[in-house]
């Protein structure tokens, strides 16, 4: 081992769930939400509390549209099998295999139970891309060269070009369209909150309700993947059956969220608006301009000549 990495390794495995994109993204987010709980104090009464919920239910939003598109767990599945481990082998080991497929690629995933087996550490995490600037089949075939264990390549060969599920074409264009889905979605939740500052309270409420439109548009692409019939996966009398992870799940609820929010800003406009202008602060700003209109004098002689 050369600082717990495998010597024909080139690079430090991808974790699943989390990559370094999702970290970036996770901490841009979270600066954005502790500079404003710094300067949050220096807002004074109810105002405060209704500037806390609008940001950070709009932060929510934002990261978890752009987050996701790097998550590996929109679909996933976990088996418990009695498997061979290499090629050339007989020799049978207990493990979990798991299958986590994401907008840009799958992870494969191998532990022992225990981990400690045939005098080696069976702990494996094995990412192969399909995005348009990534080739599967390459990474496939370096996966043979490495001699990964005999489970990892059973099931990525399942989403090869050349493999008989003919699935891979169905996940990658499914999986291109919801990221594309998803970035319209970005860009109309950026509007959304340039629309509420101005402001322009029902037009942001709108905007609300096309940012979760478009989430769902995303859910609705990527679940295209299902008219394909998927080919078992078994490892002896085990199935690896796969189902919709933490991210699928996480972006639905995420999109009702926002048609909730839409429809609570776009009925307070028309049913009552001056609830609706005290949460979003416009009040004050109303009886400063009271206040300034009240200063206004009046030339004496401009009055008299008119009378």
């Amino acid at each position: 081992l050369f600082d717990g990495v495998y010597p024909f390794y080139p690079q430090q495995r991808k974790s699943f769930v989390f990559d370094v994109s999702t970290i970036i993204v996770i901490i841009v987010f979270l600066t954005l939400a502790c500079s404003f709980l710094i300067i949050i104090p220096g807002i004074r009464g109810r105002a405060r509390l209704y500037w806390l919920i609008r940001v950070l239910l709009s932060l929510v939003v934002g990261v978890v549209i752009v987050a996701v598109q790097y998550t590996g767990d929109w679909e996933s599945g976990w088996v418990k099998a009695n498997t061979s481990y290499k090629s050339f082998s007989h020799a049978l080991v207990n493990a979990d295999i798991g299958l986590h497929i994401g907008l840009a690629g799958v992870n494969v995933t191998l532990v022992g139970n225990p981990v400690n087996q045939v005098n080696e550490t069976i702990s494996y995490n094995e990412h192969f891309a399909w995005s348009f600037d990534a080739d599967y089949d390459h990474s496939y075939s370096e996966g043979l060269e490495k001699g990964l264990p005999n489970p990892i390549l059973y099931v990525a060969e399942k989403f090869t070009t050349q493999s008989p599920c003919g699935v891979h074409n169905q996940y990658r264009l499914s999986g291109h369209y919801a990221s594309a889905t998803l970035w319209v979605a970005f860009c109309t939740w950026l509007i959304s909150n340039i629309l509420f500052s101005m402001p322009a309270l029902v037009y942001g409420g709108y905007m609300v309700l096309v940012t979760g439109a478009f989430m769902i548009f995303s859910l609705l692409s990527f679940s295209t993947v299902r008219n394909s019939p998927m080919c078992a996966i078994q490892f002896g009398p085990a199935s690896l059956h796969i189902g919709y992870g933490g991210s699928f799940w996480l972006t639905l609820a995420v999109g009702l969220l926002c048609f909730v929010i839409g429809v609570t800003v776009v009925a307070l406009h028309f049913f009552n608006l001056d609830l609706l202008k005290t949460f979003f602060d416009l009040h004050v700003d109303e009886a400063e301009e009271c206040q300034e209109m009240a200063e206004v004098y009046v030339n004496p002689q401009l009055t008299n000549s008119a009378l």
